[in-house]
């Protein structure tokens, strides 16, 4: 039997696929039912007032968009924040700034891979030997 402490609670818990403990489970899926039957309600609503009138933290309801359990197509105020610099977006992980920023870094880095394994000519590395038998 594996066992572990809940993330969220410390509580010891066999674990199980959501790597949560039963209260925490059942806590989740109650808080998830608020945001949807809310959401139903004032499809309008952005995040931040989804928030508030629930006081389900931000972090909680992001899980669920980013799960597919809650739907923002017919939300068309609904964004969530991006995973690397918090501004609002409406798919993915990170906005469109950060993936850029992160694909020219890695073109980068791959380029000074590159760079660092070419052959270098004689006489260019750090040491030097000389061959007497030439001179």
């Amino acid at each position: 039997m594996n066992l572990d402490n809940c993330p969220r609670c410390g509580r010891l818990y066999v674990k199980n696929i959501m790597d949560l403990c039963q209260p925490c489970i059942k806590e989740l899926e109650h808080q998830y039912e608020i945001c949807v039957n809310y959401l139903r309600e004032n499809r309008g609503t952005n995040i931040q007032e989804l928030s508030d009138a629930t006081e389900i933290s931000i972090k909680e309801i992001t899980r669920f968009i980013r799960e597919g359990r809650i739907s923002i197509a017919n939300a068309p105020n609904m964004m969530y924040p991006c995973e690397v610099c918090g501004t609002l977006i409406r798919e993915g992980p990170m906005c469109e700034s950060c993936r850029s920023r992160l694909r020219k870094d890695f073109s980068n880095a791959v380029k000074e891979v590159a760079a660092a394994d070419t052959p270098k000519k004689p006489g260019e590395g750090a040491y030097r030997a000389v061959d007497k038998l030439r001179e």
